[in-house]
């Protein structure tokens, strides 16, 4: 594993444990010429997944970017980072399993609003402005009215940042 600081090979682990949710392996790290020290996580990777994205042009699929989207949208949000850890994981896990290695932009955008949806009300609508290109206020009042139309029970649950069925 390469040294983040100085770029050196020669790293050593200092401490493997899972993560809490046994998903992935965490590894303490240091390196042997700047004695710098760093984590990295070793997951299971079911396949390679590629991005189609709406021009047609393919690329890798990358997790961090998905965990960007939902860190970016749940911005100074009481969300805890292990239920987006979570949602991440299980949107990666969906993909992985579902026997496509091509998937399109599209439905990972879907998969993000509806992971927002039961973690975040705002996030949500956060993130909808951007993903359905929202360019007026009325936009926006449909959105929410449609949020509103998921009854009071889900309303609640949103608001409140509770994932639907959990007390």
């Amino acid at each position: 594993m390469r040294c983040p600081y100085c770029g050196s090979l020669d790293t050593q682990v200092k401490d493997s444990r899972p993560t809490d949710d046994a998903s992935a392996i965490r590894r303490r790290r240091i390196c042997s010429g700047c004695a710098g020290r760093f984590t990295t996580f070793e997951r299971v990777q079911l396949r390679e997944l590629t991005v189609v994205k709406r021009s047609g042009r393919r690329v890798p699929f990358e997790r961090d970017k998905l965990s960007r989207s939902f860190e970016i949208a749940l911005r100074k949000r009481p969300v805890d980072t292990d239920r987006i850890e979570r949602m991440v994981t299980g949107i990666v896990r969906q993909l992985e399993s579902q026997g496509e290695s091509e998937v399109p932009a599209e439905r990972i955008g879907e998969l993000v609003m509806e992971g927002l949806k039961s973690l975040d009300s705002v996030a949500y609508v956060r993130y909808a402005s951007v993903y359905r290109n929202f360019r007026e206020a009325r936009d926006f009042e449909n959105l929410i009215d449609e949020l509103n139309e998921g009854g009071p029970e889900q309303a609640d649950e949103a608001s409140t940042g509770q994932e639907p069925g959990l007390p």
